[in-house]
């Protein structure tokens, strides 16, 4: 297992920590001793992980405020409430996400949900945090992608998949832009000179409610869990599954650039490891053609 090094004096914004790989993010750096704002759409969830996490780690200095992804608006607000504390920020964890949807669903804005809150929500949130970020000693932004990113493409023509909405296809592309966005980062980070370092992870086949809650959103008859029958490809659970994120944000060897998965069966479960970036990953400006137009969908900037 992965110890996570000691966090004191360190702050981490984590995305979606009220379950699945964030609360585990969350509870083993706060018991690490970092300083951990859990940023999640329903606060009452939040305050139960919260209370976890205390349970575990009396001393452990945890807050929870409220971030939906799905509205822009409402990233700007979380993301203006950083800024007023007016301390620096170490580590943005982009962690939460929704899967596979049944049906095409928006975001606030009008944005496909799954692009517009694991990507664009994301994304905003990002460039909005930068300035704070680039207050600390050695920030850190660690992305969640997915290993479904390998099959992703980003179809610039119809990024909101107005045209024959595939659920895990549209999944696959969200989670392939969250790899982009991270890589472009990194590049942007070392032309500029900032002493940021811009990861990735994958997760592998993690048993987390990430499946179940996404298949079920607008069903009136909820679907069975994504794990109540037997498989015949390898799963982990949480503990194991967060360990890829947690290696990405907290590891003193993580590198700016590099993408982090599991090394077992099928690279869908054990111990964390370098992976290698998917295909789909690669071309000619594709990172750095799709941060133009998600700057230009979602009205953010890089700090000059």
């Amino acid at each position: 297992m992965y110890t996570v090094p000691d966090q004191t004096g360190r702050r981490f914004v984590v995305t979606g920590s009220n379950s699945g790989t964030g609360r585990e993010f969350a509870k083993r750096v706060a018991a690490a001793g970092g300083e951990v704002v859990l940023a999640v759409r329903t606060p009452e969830k939040g305050e139960e992980a919260k209370r976890e996490i205390l349970d575990a780690s009396p001393e452990a200095r945890v807050e929870v405020r409220r971030i939906d992804l799905a509205d822009l608006a409402s990233v700007r607000e979380f993301a203006e409430g950083i800024r007023r504390d007016d301390r620096p920020l170490d580590v943005l964890v982009n962690n939460a996400g929704v899967m596979a949807p049944p049906k095409r669903m928006t975001t606030k804005d009008g944005f496909e949900l799954q692009f517009g809150g694991n990507h664009l929500g994301h994304f905003a949130l990002t460039e909005l945090l930068l300035p704070v970020l680039l207050r600390a000693e050695e920030p850190v932004v660690a992305t969640m992608s997915s290993a479904v990113a390998s099959v992703g493409r980003i179809h610039f023509a119809d990024l909101q998949r107005r045209r024959g909405y595939v659920p895990m296809l549209a999944y696959a592309q969200s989670k392939l832009a969250n790899l982009l966005m991270s890589q472009h980062l990194a590049r942007v980070a070392a032309d500029r000179g900032w002493n940021l370092t811009s990861t990735a992870a994958h997760p592998g086949f993690t048993r987390t409610n990430l499946q179940s809650a996404g298949a079920n959103l607008g069903r009136t008859t909820p679907r069975k869990g994504t794990f109540s029958e037997p498989r015949l490809i390898p799963t982990q659970d949480v503990s194991q599954g967060a360990e890829p994120l947690l290696y990405a944000g907290t590891s003193p060897r993580a590198v700016s650039g590099a993408y982090y998965g599991p090394s077992g069966a099928l690279a869908l479960v054990g111990p964390a490891e370098t992976v290698s970036l998917p295909r789909s990953a690669h071309g000619v400006d594709l990172a750095a053609s799709l941060w133009a137009v998600s700057e230009a969908l979602t009205g953010t900037r890089l700090p000059e």
